[in-house]
C-alpha cells in the first residue's frame, strides 16, 4: 500500500500546532483562570465558563451588564428591566460566595473542554 505524503503532512502540522483534539489542553488563559475573591474586576470582565462580572452586583452572570434583548429588556444583576442600570461602579471585588460559585462553573466547563475522542487513548501518551 502506498502512503500518502499529504496525509502525513496534515497530521504532523496538526500535532505541531496543538490543534488535534485530545492532544493538548486549551491554551486560552481565561479558561484556566481562577477567580480571586480578593481581586478587583472591572464591569463586564469576562471569564470563560463563569460569565460576565457585574461590578455593581459583585458577581458573575451569563450576560454582560445592560445587555439588551428586545423581548425582555436590559439585563443586570441577574434580572431583566425596562431600563438600563446606571453604571456607577466601574470595578469592585466579588463576594466570596460569588467567587466560589463562578470558579466552580468555570471548572465544570474546563473539565469538558478536552475531547477524549478521535485517535484513542494511545494518542495522548505518544510522547511518553
Amino acid at each position: 500500500m502506498k502512503r500518502s505524503r499529504n496525509v502525513v503532512l496534515v497530521l504532523s502540522g496538526a500535532l505541531a500546532s496543538g490543534t488535534l483534539a485530545g492532544c493538548n489542553a486549551p491554551s486560552d488563559p481565561e479558561v484556566w483562570q481562577r477567580i480571586d475573591p480578593n481581586g478587583t474586576y472591572t464591569n463586564n470582565y469576562y471569564v470563560s465558563g463563569a460569565g460576565y462580572y457585574h461590578a455593581g452586583y459583585h458577581g458573575w452572570y451569563p450576560y454582560p451588564c445592560n445587555y439588551f434583548d428586545p423581548n425582555r429588556g436590559y439585563y443586570h444583576g441577574g434580572t431583566w428591566s425596562s431600563t438600563p442600570e446606571p453604571e456607577t461602579v466601574n470595578a469592585s471585588r466579588p463576594t466570596v460566595s460569588a467567587a466560589r460559585e463562578a470558579t466552580a462553573r468555570a471548572g465544570a466547563v474546563r473539565s469538558g473542554l478536552i475531547s477524549r475522542g478521535g485517535f484513542g487513548s494511545s494518542a495522548r501518551h505518544a510522547g511518553s
